[in-house]
């Protein structure tokens, strides 16, 4: 983990100034349950992880804004006027610090003046960990910092979706920014993303570890097939509205499905819509079992979730199947299952703390040998909502 004094020195290195900026950071979020069920008013059960993206900022003077990355070194200072927030291709990763800012001032926030904004992120690039939304929010928590916006959090949260949505053009739900906004340490958030009623669950994980597994095959949201399955879905929907009054997919018991499956059409929005649904339930079911402590049902149903994602979904792919099936056949392993969009990324696995070298050990062996390459592992460990880091030095 890089040190905040570590930061703030190369902060005044690039902008070349003496002051000293302040400090913020926003997690990455893993799904531990219920994936593809947010865009479709299901629940949805992730946590926070200690791995995330820290910006560093100072207002300036004037009106211009300087955006710079220490994991794209190679863009440099990326520099812009407060007058133009406009997306511009050519401003590459910055887009989205200025997507915040466009939205934020759009919304009434006084933004007047310009500043420097540096960042740094530790989640893995396009691996499914939510490093937009968590750009995002640590923009979000940044800006309402430096610009005293005394902000309310859903407004700051519903911001970032927009963003996502409108000026990135990533047709997401608010999942990713809602638990990067709310999450709280140690408990998983479940959330339904319809009413957006929420309500924390403490994760007692005892002699187990959450391992983040990366494939290493990168997904491009925006360029998947992300876009197509919510297609899918809506259509399964509005199939089902001609005979039954729901708003949303998630509003149907997986018996309410089967009884009035036949409504839709199409064989393949079918298979869409039995997925979210099952899902949905399973979510429900594994809030209820990690609140009993019954850690091997929830794993159980990790399991199942995967199944679902790779056969009625079908947003698993070679990489993402090869990963977890070698984990399901190692000693200690409660479940493993993808998490994230899909089309590569990450898994995630619970497994027991005295075989995670062993683990890993077996599973990257096999999935050497699978894919050609080696995966990646990441001990999570369940942190908090994007906020200002105080110095302490």
């Amino acid at each position: 983990m890089i040190e905040t004094p570590h930061l703030i020195s190369k902060f005044q290195a690039i902008f070349q100034t003496r002051t000293v900026p302040r400090v913020f950071f926003a997690p990455g979020r893993i799904n531990l349950i219920g994936e593809h069920t947010d865009y479709n008013g299901g629940h949805v059960f992730p946590i926070a992880i200690n791995y995330g993206t820290y910006a560093l900022g100072s207002i300036r003077e004037d009106q211009k804004l300087r955006f710079y990355s220490m994991n794209f070194p190679e863009t440099g200072i990326i520099e812009c006027d407060l007058s133009d927030l406009a997306y511009h291709e050519q401003d590459n990763w910055a887009n989205y610090p200025k997507g915040m800012l466009l939205f934020l001032k759009n919304s009434g926030c006084k933004i007047l003046q310009g500043a420097d904004l540096f960042f740094y992120g530790n989640l893995i690039h396009s691996a499914g960990l939510s490093s937009s939304a968590s750009i995002e929010l640590a923009t979000g928590v940044l800006s309402n910092g430096l610009y005293n916006l005394n902000m309310a959090r859903m407004k700051m949260i519903r911001i970032g979706q927009m963003v996502e949505n409108q000026y990135m053009g990533v047709n997401s739900g608010i999942m990713d920014q809602f638990v990067i906004g709310m999450a709280k340490t140690d408990h998983a958030l479940l959330l339904n993303c319809q009413t957006l009623e929420y309500k924390y669950a403490p994760i007692l994980l005892n002699d187990y570890s959450i391992i983040i597994i990366n494939t290493n095959k990168q997904r491009t949201l925006a360029g998947s097939k992300y876009n197509e399955r919510r297609a899918q879905c809506e259509q399964a929907l509005m199939d089902l509205q001609q005979n039954l009054s729901i708003n949303s997919l998630g509003d149907l018991t997986p018996q309410e499905f089967e009884a009035h499956k036949y409504l839709i059409r199409d064989e393949i929005n079918r298979k869409r819509a039995k997925h979210v649904i099952y899902e949905n339930a399973r979510t429900l079911e594994a809030s209820r079992k990690l609140q009993q402590g019954d850690l091997p049902y929830f794993g159980k149903l990790m399991n199942e979730s995967h199944h679902s994602l790779r056969d009625e979904y079908e947003v698993t792919g070679y990489e993402l199947d090869s990963i977890v099936e070698a984990a399901w056949k190692q000693d200690g392993v409660l479940g493993a299952r993808m998490t994230g969009a899909g089309f590569g990324g990450c898994a995630i696995a619970i497994v027991q703390k005295t075989k995670v070298n062993d683990f890993k050990s077996n599973v990257n062996r096999i999935y050497k040998e699978k894919v050609g390459y080696d995966a990646d592992f990441y001990p999570a460990s369940i942190g908090d909502r994007a906020k200002e880091i105080r110095r302490r030095y």
